[in-house]
């Protein structure tokens, strides 16, 4: 098969204003991640951190790797793989407890030096 047969069959190119426009998107969300860093926002710190991020991960994805215009089986099987990384992620934060007294002891003493 020839790199000709290759692009003609799959290849999508992105429209400039499109990809301007997510850029744009991305740097608005980079903004509003410093912003929001600048604030003590409690327990949703990091909820809000995780959800800016998980939304600039999903432009990057969709538009500059071309998920979206990729076939379907793409999509599940990174979906998949996201799916598999939140479950080991929750999975370690439910332990978390366990383990706040000495990461409490650990800040303050780092407060201290």
């Amino acid at each position: 098969m020839s790199d000709h047969e290759h692009a003609a069959g799959g290849a999508h190119v992105m429209p400039v204003k499109v990809l301007l426009g997510v850029w744009a998107a991305l740097i608005v969300l980079t903004v509003v991640t410093v912003w929001s860093a600048q604030y003590d926002l409690g327990r949703i710190d990091l909820v809000v951190a995780m959800g800016i991020a998980t939304v600039k991960a999903t432009l990057v994805a969709l538009y500059f790797m071309h998920l979206r215009y990729d076939k379907g089986f793409h999509t599940v099987v990174i979906l998949g793989a996201l799916l598999f990384v939140a479950l080991f992620v929750s999975m370690s934060l439910l332990d978390r407890a366990a383990y706040q007294p000495e990461i409490d002891a650990r800040t303050v003493d780092l407060k201290a030096r």
